[in-house]
């Protein structure tokens, strides 16, 4: 197993290729700050330049998952002008008229940066959601490619109840993943649901007892792990990902087409049909970090505008 010890807010381990990102206060029940925010970034950054990941799994120590923002300053929690602990904070949106400037990097959510990490992520994501997760708790886990709970996790959307809004990109990924009805149900309620309902409202994809909850989660991420070609999963993620939003089926199909075209003269392919055939297991070479192919990423970035 391989342990990084650099983080203060999380833990990150490594074995047998699957990566566990832990949020680690647990006497605050995982409370999310402006530390967390940077260290979750950093993570998977590191995750993606490591060929050793193949899956990731995320968690939280202790009885809950994350509670949501950390709420010690009061009514100043969230207010960003008054916020201390960004760490990225410096100067001030306001222009020399004193104008607000929308488009400045220091109006944007730090939920919003960590989904839009995790969304960029080349390795698949799992979460197994292991007690309460609640405002930023749950929406930064929206953009998962799997979620797991346990029979005892309780979920809230709980932001109009605190006089803010929805956070964290969740506009855009909670519609679809469970359809407008439902995401505006538990948005304009804000109440805590249970795991069950959860489950029903498509969020969740299984629940399992506490003690058996990780193990589960590790199960699947080793069926990925252990069957699956590397660069085949991160096509495959940022393909369903992004052609959530696109216009019209011809963009999947440019995407589909180049992807299989690369991928066919590969290596891996090469191997995966040979491996069937002689009825033994793949060993698959091909690496994220070298062997993208030429056409990737095939999207522009997006600024902050």
């Amino acid at each position: 197993m391989s342990v990084n010890t650099d983080y203060e807010t999380i833990k990150y381990d490594i074995s047998d290729h699957i990566l566990t990102i832990t949020l680690n206060r647990p006497e605050k029940l995982n409370a999310f700050t402006g530390k967390m925010m940077a260290e979750l970034i950093d993570a998977f950054d590191k995750a993606d330049a490591d060929d050793d990941v193949r899956a990731i799994i995320m968690t939280g120590a202790g009885r809950a998952f994350c509670a949501g923002a950390d709420l010690s300053s009061g009514a100043a929690t969230f207010d960003y002008a008054k916020r201390t602990d960004r760490p990225e904070k410096q100067g001030s949106p306001v222009t020399s008229d004193g104008q607000m400037d929308w488009s400045n990097e220091l109006v944007r959510d730090g939920g919003g940066r960590v989904t839009l990490r995790i969304y960029e992520c080349l390795k698949p994501v799992i979460a197994a959601i292991n007690g309460p997760a609640v405002g930023i708790g749950i929406t930064m886990l929206l953009p998962c490619d799997i979620r797991l709970a346990s029979e005892e996790a309780r979920i809230g959307f709980v932001f109009a109840r605190r006089g803010i809004t929805p956070e964290a990109c969740s506009s855009w990924f909670l519609p679809r993943l469970v359809g407008i009805s439902q995401a505006l149900e538990w948005t304009y309620t804000g109440r805590i649901i249970p795991a069950q309902e959860a489950l029903a409202g498509g969020l969740v994809r299984s629940l399992h007892k506490p003690d058996e909850l990780l193990d589960a989660a590790r199960a699947l991420a080793a069926e990925i792990v252990h069957n699956a070609a590397p660069v085949s999963i991160a096509l495959t993620r940022q393909m369903f990902w992004r052609m959530s939003g696109a216009d019209h089926p011809m963009e999947a199909h440019k995407i589909d087409s180049r992807a299989i075209y690369s991928r066919g003269a590969a290596a891996d392919a090469k191997e995966g049909v040979g491996s069937f055939l002689e009825k033994r297991p793949a060993v698959f070479t091909n690496k994220v970090s070298q062997d993208m192919p030429s056409f990737f990423p095939w999207w522009q970035d997006r600024p902050y505008k």
